[in-house]
């Protein structure tokens, strides 16, 4: 008898090991709960805010907290906003296969063909030189260059290649284009270098050694082995772009009226329950984008 109640009191008593993995999630609870703290007070909290405020009643100048439907009606009914999300949709579209375009040719030089780190560096460093100024100051300067007396305009003109200056090069669609394409392109090269970096050079020579051309080695290795690169870049440029309202109040002269612009504009009328809505509907497509990227590449798996 004493035996057996021996071995029961050691089978229930708590195993080392248990003990430990007990040990490891109070410590690893312990070490998320700042960021989730963080996270529930300066993300979910505001959002839950504004969700409540775009159902309150907007008065003239204010808005009542009383909750009601009318503000997402119009919202969802009027031509200037509808026209607006699409807006936003075709130029975050255009921009996105734009800094793609842009972006990845770039980075396949620097991440591939300069092994070197001194200089790999270097070139890094040169692409975000224009972060060192002002964003406003990086947008307005594309007026004078492509204004109809702009430098782009005056070379065409010089060059015999146009006989009078191009007007939808400024105050257009495609001025908002190509100032948000040079902006945000930096954040597509730096992804994309980090990645084709960790590419095994060996794996490159191995594959020309059995034949194959550049095409099969970019579309067999090298896109493959980048896509992580290009779903964080993607992501980058998608969260910023979807939320831009500078670039097209600046470059645009008023002709492209993104979502930004709308919540810009609702503000200053003190429509809060419309800028919430416009806000809603804003956070509604980028959470889609985002959860959409991370559905191509698992991120924890790549990276």
């Amino acid at each position: 008898m004493t035996a057996v109640m021996t071995d029961r009191a050691a089978t229930d008593a708590p195993s080392p090991a248990k003990g430990r993995r007990q040990s490891d999630k109070r410590r690893a609870l312990a070490l998320l709960s700042p960021g989730i703290l963080r996270m529930l007070l300066f993300m979910v909290l505001p959002m839950c805010i504004v969700v409540h405020v775009s159902f309150w009643a907007q008065i003239t100048f204010a808005a009542k907290p009383d909750l009601t439907t009318t503000s997402w009606e119009r919202f969802l009914s009027t031509p200037t906003y509808l026209a607006a999300i699409w807006a936003t949709l075709r130029v975050w579209v255009i921009v996105l296969v734009a800094t793609l375009l842009v972006g990845y040719p770039v980075a396949l030089f620097i991440g591939l063909f300069v092994r070197n780190k001194t200089p790999q560096t270097k070139l890094l460093v040169a692409c975000v030189i224009p972060f060192w100024t002002s964003f406003l100051i990086r947008v307005i300067a594309w007026r004078p260059m492509l204004g109809t007396e702009g430098a782009i305009n005056v070379i065409l003109m010089k060059l015999w290649i146009i006989d009078q200056p191009l007007t939808f090069l400024l105050f257009s669609e495609f001025s908002v284009l190509a100032g948000m394409t040079r902006i945000y392109c930096v954040f597509m090269v730096e992804p994309f270098t980090f990645m084709l970096g960790r590419i095994d050079p060996s794996v490159i020579e191995s594959a020309r050694d059995l034949g194959a051309s550049f095409w099969t080695i970019f579309r067999k290795i090298l896109l493959p082995l980048s896509l992580p690169g290009v779903i964080v870049g993607a992501i980058f440029v998608s969260v910023m772009v979807l939320g831009e309202f500078a670039t097209a109040a600046s470059l645009s002269g008023r002709k492209v009226n993104l979502l930004g612009n709308i919540i810009v504009s609702q503000v200053g009328s003190l429509k809060w329950a419309f800028a919430a809505v416009a806000g809603v509907v804003l956070t509604v497509i980028n959470s889609a984008v985002i959860a959409l990227a991370l559905l191509v590449v698992d991120l924890r798996n790549e990276m």
